[in-house]
């Protein structure tokens, strides 16, 4: 796997264990700054930024996995199975919330993706 590509991956990776952090264990202290969620709503987003945070730790896992899987094509496989989660998720965040969301996840992933095929 080209070192591009390893660098690109591992910092999508690490952009989403953040978002995983500030979506469950820091959601009350971080997170609700990070996101601009107003103090009355705080508590009833509650359970649910805690089941999106779960998602993005999984993505995190895909995406780690990619990297360090010991057999090539597997590791492969996890990292474009990661990276495109990402993008397509990216792409939704930022029609149904708000456009940064593309820059943040959409664009890093897809970068690792072209990094992962094309170099």
């Amino acid at each position: 796997m080209p070192i591009v590509a390893q660098v690109l991956i591992a910092l999508v990776c690490m952009i989403h264990v953040y978002i995983f952090l500030l979506e469950t264990v820091l959601y009350k202290s971080r997170g609700v700054k990070v996101f601009g969620i107003p103090p009355s709503e705080v508590e009833s987003r509650k359970a649910a930024m805690s089941n999106q945070g779960c998602y993005n730790g999984f993505l995190a896992a895909a995406l780690l996995l990619g990297l360090v899987y010991p057999d090539p094509a597997i590791a492969k496989a996890f990292a474009t199975f990661g990276l495109a989660c990402v993008a397509v998720a990216g792409v939704w965040g930022a029609v149904t919330v708000m456009v940064r969301i593309l820059y943040i996840q959409t664009v890093p992933a897809v970068l690792g993706l072209a990094a992962l095929y094309f170099l």
